[in-house]
């Protein structure tokens, strides 16, 4: 890729391009793929382009306003404006439902317009579909993916709905775990590492990393928190529409005041160290990368039984991975362990060992290599 005219130019058609696990994972993938790849973005939700900031200056990325919307009626005439637009691109990456209109107006029109190649990644579900799929959306996946070159998925769950509610075959589908740069997390950081807030000598902090979303059940969060010893401090680091909800039931607890909500942190590795327990409270996940990143910060994880959070822990970590929906028993995980600082170092430990053999993204950025030059007929993908 020497000259102009042969550098590669990719189209990523994203639901959001928010600072959230999926949008973030790209922008790695950006950063570590050649400089010299052209790369557009597109968010279905106008101005949520927050994951820019993690894309390297180097990198050649534009996120142009004047691409037709992927969300609306799939009328024909739509869907052959989102076609067209595909034009001029040597691969076409989409992400999660909301870019699903562009997966089927690629299917509807690739053959007529010599469209380029199609790869569709699935990382999750919104709140409308937490708790049970709906019967609409898996017949429209099914047949908008009928000319995709692949789908790739981060969890066995969604590798199984994938073979299972939207009947693609083994051939098509690709599950890549998440991966993070295993090395840098787990050093220690300063008490100021986070904007405006300083870990004090006594405190000890329960975190998390979340996109503050209805998905995410943050006031949950919030309510098994409450009970906790008066030093213990609540760090939720995420931007997002629900922080009026989470101070909220914060007030209505009486536990305001040690609840901190400092905003989006750029980089986990030189904040998550300050954290002495991780949590999750989310109604759905998949494959959570900020469970990754608490696992290589040497972090006990306390979870809901949501996606493969199970499956990924550490065995010494599995008792505190609580079920589905029960607030209780998340409650009672949370208090057993801050409790015990032992039980802490143990579990973290050996969720560190568990990262670095499992969750490095070395494995990870290989894998969507060899997935994307297969779409393009490449042996390998710059």
């Amino acid at each position: 890729m020497t000259e102009k005219s042969q550098r590669l130019r990719l189209l990523h058609l994203h639901s959001s391009f928010a600072a959230g696990g999926k949008e973030l994972r790209a922008a790695k993938l950006m950063n570590a793929f050649d400089p010299r790849i052209d790369h557009t973005v597109i968010s279905a939700v106008p101005g949520e382009i927050g994951a820019a900031a993690a894309v390297d200056r180097g990198i050649a990325v534009s996120y142009p306003d004047d691409f037709p919307a992927l969300s609306g009626r799939p009328f024909p005439r739509r869907l052959l404006g989102v076609a067209r637009a595909m034009l001029g691109h040597d691969l076409v990456l989409t992400y999660n439902w909301g870019a699903m209109d562009a997966v089927m107006a690629h299917t509807l029109f690739a053959e007529a317009l010599s469209l380029p190649p199609l790869i569709h990644h699935e990382d999750g579900f919104n709140q409308d579909e937490a708790h049970k799929l709906k019967a609409s959306r898996n017949v429209y996946r099914r047949l908008a993916l009928a000319r995709a070159q692949g789908l790739v998925v981060p969890s066995q769950r969604l590798e199984e709905i994938a073979r299972t509610e939207w009947h693609q075959p083994r051939r098509m589908v690709h599950r890549v775990a998440n991966g993070i740069p295993v090395s840098a997390y787990g050093g220690k950081p300063r008490p100021d590492a986070l904007p405006r807030l300083i870990k004090r000598d006594g405190e000890a902090w329960l975190g998390t990393l979340a996109g503050l979303r209805a998905i995410k059940n943050l006031p949950r969060l919030v309510r098994a928190f409450a009970g906790l010893p008066t030093h213990w401090q609540l760090v939720i680091l995420g931007e997002g529409p629900e922080r009026d909800a989470i101070r909220a039931e914060a007030d209505r607890l009486g536990v305001a005041d040690r609840v901190h909500l400092p905003g989006f942190v750029g980089d986990p590795a030189k904040a998550l160290g300050l954290f002495d327990l991780f949590a999750l409270s989310s109604d759905s996940e998949q494959f959570p990368i900020s469970v990754v990143e608490a696992m290589a910060s040497r972090l006990a994880v306390v979870s809901p039984r949501v996606g493969d959070v199970a499956a990924m822990v550490a065995a010494e970590n599995a008792p505190f991975i609580t079920p589905a929906g029960d607030e209780t028993a998340l409650a009672d995980a949370l208090s057993r362990l801050a409790a015990d600082p032992a039980a802490r170092q143990a579990i973290g430990k050996a969720n560190r060992a568990r990262a670095e053999a499992e969750y490095d993204e070395a494995a990870m950025v290989a894998a969507y290599r060899r997935i994307y030059g297969g779409a393009l007929g490449r042996a390998t993908f710059p």
